[in-house]
């Protein structure tokens, strides 16, 4: 029998001395969070990479996750965000988070405070530079917010603590009370800067003692057929109760893709909830271990055996489209969707015509990861109804209760899912991760069962960006630049589960040259089978990857005939009378008027790019367009109740689903809006979201669809309960004169987009009802000697319609610049083992982003938006990668980089072959 081996520490927690037994080898965390129950000690990487679990550890500021226990001294002094300040009594820095709106997903945020409270220790009155040259030295990573408003926060708690201003969390709420379009704070914000808003790893230390907790056993191999699996050693194990496998769960143990075209060649049931018959991709769940802990049951996992017969892994698309390649799914080719585009007439003769200048060239964009900084996480347990409550990251409720249901076998008014309060997912939680897993193991055991992925986990076996491999074509005018044709090929690389992939292979059509107004052209996608990592749903969703060939293959037309490249853009953007590549006529024509508002700061950029370069360090300009739809293709629609409540208050039900854009603010806006004949304030609005027991089907938030599609509902469900509380002399009527005259309380509000579908063979069709446009500009340095690219600036001109809140529409925006920064040079999922973590994969850290990313609004509501608004969290993601690419370009004379990411190696790579 091993001996566990403990030791006594007395530690200054929060100023009250305790005395604690500890493992020697426990982490702080550990202790902090698993002994003390101090949750606001967040813990993401677990390899001192994120910066998630920052405390101040006598007087320094340390990572939790990688500081051991042994190593902490008697009476050290430790502060946690708890004992920073409580909601009633916030610390400067906590109520600058709220007023500045830093707090997004909020997983980062006690991470980032206490960091920065280290850092007004020892310097009261720092730079912005010293506050980002802070964070970086002490790992403090954030994806949400693009890092402006968190040095902000910094700036301003600092100014209150030398007595030079003061600031409130209302600091920033309109004084008329009218929330909507205003700067208004988020309703969440307190309990995330305090550490109290619980995520799905906090509530594990909430949930009933039976729990059991599971460990995935994971493939190590990317193809192979499962010849048997032996799982009598694990179940020796000390606190093992049992290991789930296929045979365990009662229903058809595979998760639907739900979407499929009628060219799809598959049937949408090729994704196991656990593997019976072969493995598709690295990391895919065989077994679970059910424990009574994590640390067990991931032991015992590591003793199960599965007999593999290995396969031939194919992956990329190339290497599975080859002639020799076997059916990854037997009976479905692995190259199983088509998508075709088909404009105007054929574009051919213009790429032979003397009088037109051509340009074309091949490009790819990677697997791109979302590196959310909490890992994925949820459980599963039966209420006293029998319902199998499935509590998970979910940004699609609904949507993925019919895609797991069949599976489990379960009746789907048998099942309800709820979302955890979550951690950013930028799109991976469009696709069910862990809920069947954690619902069979439920079903299995008859107990609430719990998982929680390592970071590994995270990276391997929840979805990516798909790679897109793309070929372009395109011809314009020698005297106009008029472009008269385009012609281009694309391949989705999706990974081994088809689901959303046909959906994922229409965006090629539908953005590719989005933005101009082009009469004539061809088309044909394909969608492919491999053995990397799955295709999931990541900010843009297909827009970034079809923006990125061409915005750059614009700028190579603009090189090749001579024109410059804003002004070649300006020549063909849109205007009225022209039409989408789907044969749309866009909602907005406001690019010539965007061109115009950044024309005199790109003249400017370009004049100080060339003033500013040396020999070796070459300063660029680059722009580009981003396009993107707000909404689900065709017929999209959402619902939402509103209830009238006996003391007077409104109530607001949703599935709005939350992960950092602002749910919870977005549909407070919309109901006080819409609810203003009633006069009531907003404090007397309450909302209920997230929970498929209790609130409508508003349908997923992917796509940008959730302000446009939830937004509108919320407003004519709130219309229905103000027509009816009405009375005929003007007024209104109570909760009880609302009884007494037999009226509904209670009003289920909904709405559909006036949209159809796109044609599978010309793409042709009205797919959104609106849309969002950006105008981006990138000033890049390039260092000639390494290839390694700074980004210096980035600006962007949006038109988005209405804004529903300021704060959280430049959250978006900067957030989405950001991580298309990483899209361009660092990002990338490619190396299964190299790219398994946050640091590995490439993840900006604050360093790597501008300080400075203007954001202009162009004025122009919508007709079918919500009070004139459109989506925004898709859009900044749709363009900033083009734009840096095309700066790098324009520093070094030429030097396209059209494989992404542009690692410093294929940045000089391209200098070298421009000089050939």
């Amino acid at each position: 029998m091993e001996i566990a081996k403990k030791m006594e520490k007395i530690w200054v927690v929060n100023g009250i001395e305790h005395k604690l037994i500890v493992d020697p080898d426990a982490f702080l965390s550990e202790v902090l969070r698993e002994q003390m129950h101090l949750v606001g000690t967040k813990v993401g990487c677990a390899k001192g990479q994120c910066g998630a679990c920052s405390v101040i550890l006598d007087g320094k500021v340390v990572r939790a996750c990688i500081t051991k226990a042994r190593r902490i001294e008697d009476y050290a002094n430790i502060t946690t965000i708890e004992g920073l300040g409580t909601p009633q009594n916030l610390h400067p820095l906590q109520v600058a988070w709220v007023a500045n709106g830093a707090a997004q997903c909020g997983f980062c945020s006690p991470g980032f405070i206490m960091s920065a409270k280290g850092l007004l220790d020892q310097n009261p009155k720092p730079t912005r530079e010293e506050v980002r040259d802070w964070f970086q030295k002490h790992k403090n990573v954030c994806r949400c917010t693009g890092y402006i408003p968190l040095v902000d926060s910094v700036m301003d708690a600092a100014k209150v603590l030398r007595g030079e201003m003061t600031l409130d969390i209302n600091h920033n709420f309109p004084a008329d009370g009218n929330i909507f379009n205003s700067r208004a704070p988020r309703p969440s914000g307190v309990a995330k800067v305090t550490g109290q808003w619980a995520f799905g790893d906090d509530q594990k230390l909430q949930l009933p003692a039976d729990t059991l907790h599971l460990a995935i056993v994971e493939a190590r191999v990317s193809h192979a057929n499962i010849k048997g699996i032996d799982v009598s050693e694990a179940l020796k194990v000390e606190g093992v109760h049992s290991v789930i496998t296929a045979k365990d769960i009662k229903g058809k143990n595979r998760i639907t893709g739900l979407i499929t075209f009628p060219t799809n060649k598959g049937d949408g049931w090729d994704r196991p909830i656990l593997c019976d018959e072969k493995v598709f991709q690295y990391g895919d769940a065989i077994a679970l271990v059910a424990a009574t802990s994590e640390k067990i049951a991931r032991e015992a996992a590591e003793l199960v055996k599965v007999d593999l017969e290995v396969l031939p892994a194919y992956m990329n698309a190339p290497a599975a489209m080859a002639e020799d390649a076997i059916e990854i799914h037997p009976g479905t080719p692995n190259t199983y969707y088509k998508q075709g585009l088909v404009k105007g007439d054929d574009p051919e003769p213009f790429f032979n015509s003397a009088d037109c200048v051509v340009a074309e060239g091949s490009y790819y964009t990677q697997r791109q990861p979302h590196l959310p900084i909490e890992p994925d996480v949820g459980f599963a347990m039966y209420d006293e109804d029998g319902i199998l409550r499935i509590y998970s990251k979910s940004i699609g409720l609904y949507l993925h209760l019919y895609m797991i249901a069949p599976g489990l076998g379960v009746e789907p008014d048998k099942i309800a899912l709820i979302q955890l309060p979550t951690g950013g997912t930028f799109g991976y939680k469009f696709s069910p991760t862990m809920e069947a897993l954690v619902g069979a193991a439920t079903m299995a055991t008859g107990r609430p069962c719990h998982l929680h992925y390592n970071y590994a986990q995270q990276q391997y076996y929840t979805g990516k960006r798909s790679p897109f491999w793309t070929t372009g074509k395109v011809a314009a005018d020698k005297k106009t630049g008029k472009i008269k044709g385009t012609q281009h090929e694309w391949i989705v690389d999706h990974g081994p589960y088809s689901e959303f992939g046909d959906l994922l292979t229409l965006r090629g059509a539908q953005y590719f040259m989005a933005g101009y107004g082009i009469p004539n052209m061809r088309a044909v996608g394909h969608c492919v089978c491999t053995n990397h990592g799955w295709g999931s749903a990541f900010r843009g969703y297909g827009s970034p990857e079809i923006m990125f060939p061409s915005e750059v293959l614009l700028d190579e037309l603009a090189l090749k005939g001579g024109w410059d490249p804003l002004e070649l853009r300006y020549v063909n953007c849109y205007r009225p009378g022209d039409t989408t590549p789907t044969g749309q006529v866009p909602d907005s024509f406001m690019y010539p008027e965007m061109i115009d508002i950044l024309r005199p700061k790109y003249k400017e950029a370009l004049a100080n790019a060339k003033r500013h370069s040396s020999d070796t360090l070459k300063k660029g300009v680059g722009v580009a367009f981003g396009i993107y739809g707000a909404g689900l293709d065709g017929p999209d629609s959402a619902g939402a109740d509103v209830e009238l409540n006996a003391d007077g208050t409104i109530t607001i039900f949703n599935t709005w689903q939350d992960h950092g854009q602002g749910s919870d603010l977005g549909t407070l806006c919309f109901a006080h809006e819409a609810l203003r004949p009633l006069g009531i304030p907003a404090s007397k609005l309450k909302i209920v979201l997230n929970d498929t027991s209790k609130c409508p089907n508003s349908g997923p938030a992917g796509g940008s669809r959730s302000n446009v599609l939830v937004g509108n509902a919320i407003i004519n469900g709130c219309k229905q309960l103000v027509e009816a509380m009405r009375k005929p002399d003007g007024t209104f009527r109570t909760y009880d004169e609302m009884v007494k005259d037999g009226l509904k309380t209670k009003y289920n509000g909904t709405w559909t987009q006036p949209a159809n579908d796109c044609d599978p063979d010309t793409g042709q069709g009205n797919p959104f009802a609106n849309y969002m446009y950006g105008l981006f500009m990138a000033e890049v340095t390039v260092d000639t000697t390494t290839g390694k690219t700074q980004v210096d600036k980035m600006t962007l001109v949006e038109d988005i319609g209405t804004l529903t809140n300021r704060q959280t529409v430049d959250g978006q925006n900067w957030g989405g610049l950001a991580q298309g920064v990483g899209l361009a040079l660092t990002e990338d999922f490619e190396d299964i083992k190299k790219h398994s973590s946050l640091a590995g994969a490439g993840v900006p850290y604050i360093k790597d982003i501008p300080d400075v990313m203007e954001l202009i609004y162009v004025d122009s509501p919508r007709e079918h938006g919500p009070f004139g608004g459109s989506g925004v969290g898709e859009v900044p993601l749709c363009g900033p990668h083009p734009a840096i690419i095309n700066a790098i370009a324009n520093a070094t004379g030429g030097a396209f980089v059209r494989h992404l990411p542009a690692y410093p190696e294929k940045v000089l790579a391209a200098i070298k072959e421009l000089g050939k």
